[in-house]
């Protein structure tokens, strides 16, 4: 029997039950959680980094995205606080879309 050992999601114990499989499975106390959310959200950039094409790239966005509300939630926030820290940071320093590419800063 293979070995994972890592977070999955929710409903992925009831899809392994419907084709027949054994598994066995444990909950995570909060702080252990938070760990394993953070090493899966290393896990699916990687995933996304290595994508080859707009679809698979949205496919792991969207697992990354996943991972981001479970962890706003663990620090005891909503995405919505999450998306207004993302503006105010966005107002003051800017965001991406301008795709700019800082070579050097002159040293004083």
């Amino acid at each position: 029997m293979p070995i994972h050992n890592k977070l999955v999601r929710d409903r992925i114990p009831e899809i392994i039950k419907k084709t027949g499989k054994k598994y066995s499975t444990r909950s995570l106390e909060n702080e252990e959680y938070i760990k394993e959310l953070k090493k899966k959200s290393f896990e699916e950039l990687n995933e996304y980094v290595n994508t080859q094409n707009d679809k698979d790239a949205i496919e792991e966005l969207a697992d990354l995205l996943e991972i981001i509300h479970a962890l706003a939630e663990c620090h005891g926030a909503s995405i919505e606080t999450v998306e207004e820290v993302r503006k105010q940071k966005a107002e003051k320093r800017g965001g991406f879309k301008e795709k700019i590419f800082l070579i050097e800063v002159e040293d004083e």
